[in-house]
């Protein structure tokens, strides 16, 4: 019903946001990560918007970027996962986190969202691996690329990947800590696990 909503915020709580519009105010509900990033009381923001209706409810449900509200629509899109047990989810880990956790096969990190159980999690990945593509820059939130490999740059990379995976790491933690190391055609996997090794021992 609402695409998005642009407004004084007039309350916030860890779970809920008072948007208030032409003098009225719209109760939003929102992940932590969304009321941790908001600005005060006062100030405009923007929020993009999913309008939930049920019998018994009609509720708004807010996010900072169209983004973050995609993925919130692919996860209520899942059989099993509602309206609130996919904000729980993005109210644990962020839409980048939650996208590598899919793609990756990751279902620890997305079952550690409140309420989301180990088969809710793997649930989730099942439904949503091909409908999900990692973004051509995990920190930039750049548009969604075509899927293909884990990472662009080809088998280095991977390997690399695996290698922390078989060392214990989870395919989350592997892919972000290789995500953040600046690469050069002449690193081979063994460089590169000893780089993101280190990355990962200062996170």
């Amino acid at each position: 019903m609402y695409a998005y909503i642009k407004g004084e915020i007039a309350d916030i709580s860890e779970d809920n946001l008072v948007l208030e519009c032409n003098n009225i105010g719209y109760n939003i509900r929102i992940p932590f990560s969304v009321a941790q990033k908001l600005p005060g009381i006062g100030a405009f923001v923007k929020i993009y918007t999913y309008t939930s209706v049920r019998e018994d409810a009609f509720q708004l449900f807010g996010f900072l970027s169209r983004d973050d509200l995609e993925i919130y629509k692919k996860l209520i899109a899942v059989n099993g996962i509602g309206p609130k047990g996919a904000l729980s989810i993005l109210s644990a880990m962020s839409a980048d986190d939650l996208r590598l956790a899919i793609i990756s096969g990751d279902a620890k990190a997305i079952a550690k969202a409140p309420g989301v159980g180990n088969k809710s999690a793997e649930r989730i990945i099942l439904e949503l691996k091909d409908k999900i593509a990692l973004k051509p820059s995990y920190e930039e939130g750049a548009d969604f690329v075509p899927e293909g490999d884990l990472l662009e740059g080809g088998a280095a990379k991977n390997e690399a990947i695996e290698a922390l995976v078989s060392l214990g790491y989870t395919p989350t933690e592997a892919v972000k800590a290789v995500k953040q190391l600046e690469i050069t055609q002449d690193m081979d996997s063994g460089v590169i696990l000893k780089q993101a090794l280190k990355v990962i021992s200062n996170i």
